[in-house]
């Protein structure tokens, strides 16, 4: 399966890109007609050498872009040109690359661009959301309404990833300093007790042969161990950038203990919360699930959006549809049902994604409360495994001197 990239219009004149996977060129043209979506243009994805931990991604962070929207919302509101607005605010930026960006998108619309193309300009910034967004207010005469509502959509966001960060920082932290503690402690402390250990002639326990075993085999295979980590990065990013590598690590992800349920937890608060602010804006709803399917963070929950939204597109109701895809608690597929009926369906996702905030953060305190003794007791073991390795042959001796 290779990966190509596509530029196209949607059924409403919009202009689409993205990437999909597939065959050939021909299997992806007809798969995006079925969509309703005209190809303009298709190439298949060339091989990038991407290094792990080397570069930044020129992207700006949903921090960055909330203030961003909160500010340009109160200018545009105030009566300021949008663009004397998108001026001032690419002056008062630090970033130089989002001033860059914001300045480029200033003279576009100057030069009789409307803004949301501008913006489409710059995806790596501006992504299918925020555009469409821009867009259906453009047209709609709300745009200020709408740049509000992104700054909320965007800040929810931002608190849902710093939440999960928050989750996996503790344990990641501790894990690290524990690891990088026993390295230390097998690459300087274990060989000045070999030594000793050596001149003694005493005999070494079991645990002891271990951990000096494991301390020469570090000492002498210190840069080998270097290159199959590297290796080992390089072959999971591999294998995780193609089509089936990425489904099978991220329904792993979904069923590890503790963890998984967080993430289904995080991913069914952004699908829910992209979906209502997308139709509170006036996007009509198979592109809002087309484009909340890309902010859903798992492929597994996106191919279950996708699944739906083709089902939508037959007749199935939204819930019925979500449903079947087995992926969405059946919670959700009530309330979105109750929503569907009673004609508030964007009111009913926003409590839907109010509901699993809370839900994230009740699991993430859980987790950090379940985790201090779990990392406390790999700390201890992995250091204190080897200090207590390392003693156990001076015990041997002091005991046959006593």
């Amino acid at each position: 399966m290779a990966i190509f990239k596509y530029r196209g219009k949607n059924r409403v004149g919009s202009i689409v890109e993205g990437e999909r996977s597939g065959r050939n060129a021909n299997e992806i043209v007809t798969a995006l007609e079925k969509e309703q979506i005209q190809v303009l243009s298709i190439e298949r994805k060339k091989f990038k050498l991407n290094i792990p931990f080397v570069g930044k991604n020129r992207g700006v962070s949903l921090k960055t872009i909330a203030v961003f929207n909160r500010q340009l919302s109160v200018m545009f509101n105030a009566g300021l040109p949008i663009t004397q607005a998108i001026g001032i605010l690419a002056n008062q930026q630090k970033d130089k690359f989002f001033q860059g960006v914001l300045t480029e998108v200033r003279k576009d619309v100057e030069a009789g661009t409307n803004l949301s193309n501008a913006m489409k300009k710059h995806p790596k910034v501006f992504n299918e959301l925020y555009t469409s967004m821009i867009q259906a207010g453009e047209a709609s005469g709300n745009l200020d309404t709408i740049l509000l509502r992104l700054s909320q959509y965007v800040e929810n966001m931002n608190k849902l990833v710093g939440k999960v960060k928050s989750a996996l920082a503790y344990p990641i932290g501790v894990l690290i300093i524990a690891l990088v503690l026993t390295a230390v402690l097998l690459w300087k402390v274990v060989p000045v007790f070999t030594d000793m250990f050596s001149q003694m002639g005493a005999e070494l326990p079991l645990a002891t042969q271990i951990v000096v075993g494991a301390s020469n085999f570090m000492i002498s295979n210190f840069f080998l161990m270097i290159v199959i980590l590297v290796a080992v990065i390089f072959a999971f990013r591999a294998y995780y950038n193609t089509f089936k590598g990425r489904r099978v690590i991220d329904n792993i992800k979904l069923k590890i203990w503790v963890f998984g349920d967080l993430l289904t937890k995080v991913a069914v608060a952004r699908v829910t919360r992209t979906l209502a602010t997308l139709l509170t804006s006036g996007v009509e709803i198979i592109e809002s699930m087309t484009i909340t399917a890309k902010t859903a963070s798992n492929s597994i929950i996106e191919d279950a959006v996708l699944k739906s939204r083709a089902s939508v597109q037959e007749g199935k109701p939204l819930w019925e549809s979500w449903e079947d895809t087995k992926r969405f608690p059946y919670m959700v597929t009530q309330m979105v049902a109750v929503g569907e009926q009673t004609g508030s369906l964007s009111t009913m996702l926003g409590k839907v994604a109010d509901f699993y905030d809370e839900e994230v953060d009740q699991a993430v305190s859980a987790i950090v409360s379940l985790m201090e003794p779990l990392m406390i007791l790999i700390l201890g073991g992995l250091v204190g495994g080897v200090v207590v390795a390392m003693y156990l042959p001076l015990f041997d001796i002091i005991g046959k001197v006593g």
